[in-house]
């Protein structure tokens, strides 16, 4: 009965789970006695013979918050459960270097605990700020990077978990700034200036920015991811602005020329069939010479090299104009530069 609990819970079970069972304190206090069962907090036991990692204390007091409900339940819950935070969410993403004395958790609702080693505050987070590490619900880096700021009030210590982050993974600086906005002022920034909270914690973790930026822009893999991104996340003004510059304009230009080119090819089997039905239909109708000479000319107009050129340069020209540039966009430009190099 215990193994089938323990299976889905790392090895672990709580006293109250075990209880809706059957099995009682006295027999999980027998088992622990025989070695079959190992207590890892108040009302936490675990399977001697599971395998155990360095994260199983925080495994069981995150358990020991709602005892009676299922781990596996509650992962599901995310935003609207209890949510690993702080300086315990340093450890679980190996951020930073605490050596957390309490474990900190957040819950929508005010809950309080009589034991020392658990700390609650109350959190009404968003969904998007929740993930999942080592199989438990915690804040997002990005997350974590303010809750710190809120609760250290030493950005110091704060921009050593900033610099170790940058280096795992690619930060949302966005919702980073956003996440900070609420906390400039009391940091002595102007009300609302996220941004300039950020600017500091990479001034203090001896972040260049300017080097961070070439150094992603010169990965092809990261650089198209982040372009992509940006781009992508962009207003049809703000890709208007983006284009004015020089390079810019050369790189539409050529994805217009590559446009045309692929349209130019694609339609002009399309088009010469096109020519031969219509010359059929104006020979049937053609009841003198000048209309027969008519014809041919529009005929031959149709399938026309300059004309078809043209027809596809306005028609990509009118695209790119309408269409805001996103990844798939993009991804379509590419597909028609190779497309016309091949050619």
């Amino acid at each position: 009965m215990l193994a089938e609990l323990t299976s889905y819970q790392w090895g672990m079970v709580t006293s109250a789970q075990a209880s809706m069972r059957g099995v009682t304190r006295l027999d999980l206090s027998r088992l622990a006695d025989s070695g079959h069962l190992i207590r890892l907090a108040h009302g936490v036991y675990m399977d001697a013979g599971a395998p155990g990692d360095e994260f199983d204390d925080l495994r069981a007091a995150w358990l020991s918050t709602e005892p009676k409900r299922l781990g596996e339940l509650r992962i599901n819950d995310q935003a609207d459960g209890v949510i690993i935070a702080g300086e315990s969410a340093t450890r679980l993403h190996r951020i930073g270097d605490f050596r957390a004395l309490q474990h900190d958790f957040t819950s929508p609702v005010r809950r309080q605990s009589q034991r020392r080693e658990i700390r609650y505050r109350q959190r009404a987070l968003d969904p998007r700020d929740v993930t999942l590490r080592q199989g438990l619900p915690v804040m997002t880096i990005e997350r974590t990077i303010a809750d710190l700021v809120e609760d250290l009030k030493d950005l110091s210590l704060v921009a050593d978990v900033l610099r170790d982050a940058s280096g795992e993974r690619i930060l949302d600086l966005d919702r980073l700034r956003e996440l900070l906005a609420p906390l400039a002022e009391r940091n002595g920034f102007r009300k609302g200036d996220g941004g300039a909270v950020l600017n500091r914690l990479m001034e203090l973790a001896g972040i260049d920015i300017e080097s961070l930026a070439h150094r992603v822009a010169a990965d092809p893999f990261l650089g198209a991811r982040v372009a992509a991104d940006f781009v992508g996340r962009m207003s049809k003004t703000g890709i208007d602005k983006l284009l004015v510059t020089p390079q810019m304009e050369k790189t539409l230009r050529s994805i217009q020329e590559a446009f045309a080119k692929t349209l130019h090819s694609a339609m002009a089997s399309q088009m010469e069939g096109l020519n031969a039905a219509s010359a059929g239909a104006f020979s049937t109708l053609a009841k003198s010479s000048e209309i027969e000479e008519m014809a041919r000319k529009m005929s031959e107009q149709l399938v026309s090299s300059d004309a078809m050129k043209e027809f596809s340069r306005s028609w990509t020209k009118s695209l790119a104009d309408s269409l805001t540039l996103s990844p798939e966009t993009l991804a379509l430009a590419r597909t028609a530069q190779r497309a016309a190099s091949n050619g």
